[in-house]
């Protein structure tokens, strides 16, 4: 088997592997707070789900005029809205406040199903995946730090971690920052510092989410 793009596709197939086992190992774990739980579980699932649709993008699919290359990628952002949209949640989850849950879940909701009706009669530039993304990925980051200010447990810390490397990760992206003295283009270095990224939200969930017996 050949793959168009070796390194990228490959990173990709990690990835979704990586989210894969995450969200298997979140939905089967007894937790304090079923919504955040589920929330972290569709999370991964999704990140998973637009990882692996990379994977067979990036190494088999070579045509993105053809109408299959075009089926993927918009199941692609689509997951990764769904990521975005699960972002939200647990962002207002881990706040901790009626008040916020009640705006930035129907606001995430509503930018969520405008995302789907441009990205399907729009536009699937990458742009306006980052446009959406973006303030989920903050949004995220803002609650993990504030759920710190709250509560004091250190690992939220490797939440707010993790959120940071995924900014980072797609930074070497868009600037196209390789790794070169290990032969590795920017598309598989995101992936690289992605991946790291997942495991300490990962682990940022787990420690909320585990029940204080296990401590």
């Amino acid at each position: 088997m050949t793959l168009l793009e070796p390194g990228v596709a490959l990173t990709d197939l990690g990835i979704a592997i990586e989210c894969g086992v995450l969200a298997g190992i979140l939905f089967r774990a007894p937790n304090t707070d079923r919504s955040l739980g589920q929330a972290f579980v569709v999370f991964f699932a999704a990140s998973g789900v637009a990882a692996l649709l990379g994977f067979f993008t990036h190494g088999f699919l070579p045509d993105d005029s053809s109408l299959l290359y075009r089926m993927v990628w918009t199941a692609t952002i689509a997951s990764i809205g769904v990521a975005g949209f699960a972002s939200w949640i647990i962002g207002a989850r881990l706040i901790a406040s009626r008040r916020v849950e009640r705006i930035a879940i129907p606001l995430a909701g509503v930018m969520f199903a405008f995302y789907l009706v441009v990205i399907l009669f729009l536009s699937q530039s990458y742009v306006v995946v980052i446009v959406y993304y973006l303030p989920a990925a903050a949004f995220l980051l803002a609650a993990f730090s504030i759920a710190y200010r709250q509560r004091g447990d250190n690992v939220l810390l490797a939440g707010v971690a993790g959120v940071l490397l995924t900014f980072v990760a797609a930074g070497v992206q868009q600037a196209e920052l390789g790794l070169d003295f290990l032969l590795l283009n920017h598309n598989t270095a995101y992936h690289i510092v992605q991946a790291a990224a997942f495991l300490l939200i990962f682990w940022a969930a787990r420690g909320v989410l585990r029940p204080k017996v296990w401590a």
